[in-house]
């Protein structure tokens, strides 16, 4: 039994690792590595094993650095099954086809420009992803083991973070010798209005765990919430329109939530305009609505009844190009949602060109910005930067809320931990290195490994 790091590794992206027991080789996650440019690199490079080797993968969720490289993991010799809850296989084919789609869209522009074998060549496409939701089998449910084959049985566990998204746990025997191994996937907070708690095993050998927040905790949630209100407010008393970097997939619900709750409650006018200008955010909401066993009781109480608790009055979805070029037309009183949530790419950085500029305006974060991209740099306080070759000045009123992250705290981590049981080895993985080092001094340093790219190990 062994097991070895392909991604996450000392980094916070590109999670994959791999476990080999019994001659079966089983994957946990293949993500996309995001952030710095020179990550294109990474991408396309060898993945440090033969795809076509690989037996299963089971998937914990559906962010891009989890399965964004699954369509590749296809295109170069995949053949196996892939097991995922429903909910995360929904949204999984959604942001897979998106991943293909833009990467097409990238590589056209890269030859339109005459810049051929450009940094924008795709990885895969279109069909590259259609093959690999193809490869998705059977659908994991909560606490419910999977056998996978004999001597090897995967239980899927609530982590929290995501729609769907699960902590994984092999149970594994070979050779007379047996081992726990759990995988932590991203673990969200406790006390998030959509999603159920994460629900950690309390057993297990083995623990290879997300330090994402391992270093922090996050603000305290109302007081985030009532920032957040706030900001969107006096952005609209100055005259000024709000751009919200967002993430398609629960972060995107939330605010909606968030934002039809401030309007209940009169802090917000009912007839403020909000923009969702992201084609996924919009499929993904309708894949929450789809699935609302996935959900906390009261919100799957209140789709039952037929309310919809992302709707609001003045809700506009923006999917088609021009819809979205028409927003800039509006100089006032908008609230705009579009993805990337690192600003790395996709429609938000039209709006960051067109409202940046404008002291009047707001732009808010509330998520996870990874070193090296456009929303860690304006973050961290940058004057001007640079948008579609335009040098663009600073002027924005800038808010970083991380009280909505997905990911949970240090203090939710070390909770989440000492419900594991008394494991012997604690793998950190998906941080980056001051932030898993910051959670490890905290650890028995005797039974904590961060290993580094292509690591391998004895279970």
């Amino acid at each position: 039994m062994r097991i070895s790091f392909h991604g996450a590794a000392q980094e916070v992206t590109g999670s994959c690792h791999l476990v080999t027991c019994r001659g079966r080789n089983i994957l946990i996650d293949c993500g996309m590595f995001q952030g710095r440019h020179e990550l294109v690199d990474d991408n396309a490079a060898p993945f440090g094993f033969d795809p076509a080797a690989i037996d299963l993968v089971l998937l914990t969720h559906a962010h891009l650095d989890h399965c964004g490289r699954l369509p590749l993991l296809v295109k170069r010799g995949f053949r196996g099954e892939i097991i995922a809850t429903s909910a995360t296989r929904d949204l999984a084919r959604l942001v897979m086809l998106d991943a293909a789609h833009l990467q097409e869209e990238e590589e056209r522009h890269d030859h339109r420009h005459g810049r051929n074998g450009g940094a924008h060549r795709a990885l895969y496409d279109t069909m590259d992803a259609l093959d690999a939701v193809d490869r998705f089998g059977r659908e994991a449910a909560y606490r419910e083991p999977l056998e996978l084959f004999p001597g090897i049985t995967a239980t899927y566990f609530e982590a929290g973070h995501i729609l769907g998204s699960a902590s994984i746990r092999l149970d594994l025997e070979e050779h007379g010798q047996r081992r726990k191994v759990l995988f932590s996937g991203d673990i969200g907070p406790d006390d998030r209005p959509l999603l159920n708690d994460p629900d950690p095993p309390g057993d297990a050998d083995v623990v290879v765990m997300e330090t994402t927040y391992g270093d922090r905790d996050h603000r305290d949630l109302d007081a985030s919430v009532e920032e957040f209100l706030s900001a969107v407010r006096h952005a609209g008393s100055r005259g000024g329109n709000v751009v919200i970097p967002t993430f398609a997939l629960e972060r995107t619900q939330e605010l909606l939530w968030f934002l039809r709750e401030g309007m209940e409650a009169g802090k917000l006018p009912r007839a403020l305009e909000v923009f969702l200008d992201s084609p996924m955010a919009i499929s993904a909401t309708r894949i929450f609505q789809r699935h609302p066993e996935a959900m906390r009781p009261e919100l799957a109480g209140m789709i039952a009844h037929g309310r919809d608790p992302f709707a609001l009055p003045q809700l506009h979805f923006t999917r088609e190009t021009q819809e979205s070029i028409a927003l800039n037309e509006i100089r006032s009183g908008a609230v705009i949602m579009a993805g990337s949530g690192m600003a790395t790419g996709g429609r938000v950085r039209h709006h960051l060109l067109r409202n940046l500029a404008r002291p009047e305006c707001s732009v808010i974060f509330v998520g996870y910005a990874a070193e090296g991209t456009l929303a860690r740099i304006i973050i961290d306080g940058a004057k001007e930067v640079k948008l579609f070759g335009e040098h663009v000045p600073v002027r924005a009123r800038i808010h970083t809320i991380n009280g909505f992250s997905a990911h949970a705290g240090r203090a939710d981590l070390h909770r989440w931990l000492a419900r594991t049981g008394n494991p012997r080895k604690v793998f950190l993985v998906h941080g980056e290195p001051k932030s898993m080092q910051a959670f490890a001094r905290d650890l028995d340093p005797e039974r904590v490994t961060m290993p580094k790219p292509h690591e391998s190990y004895a279970l």
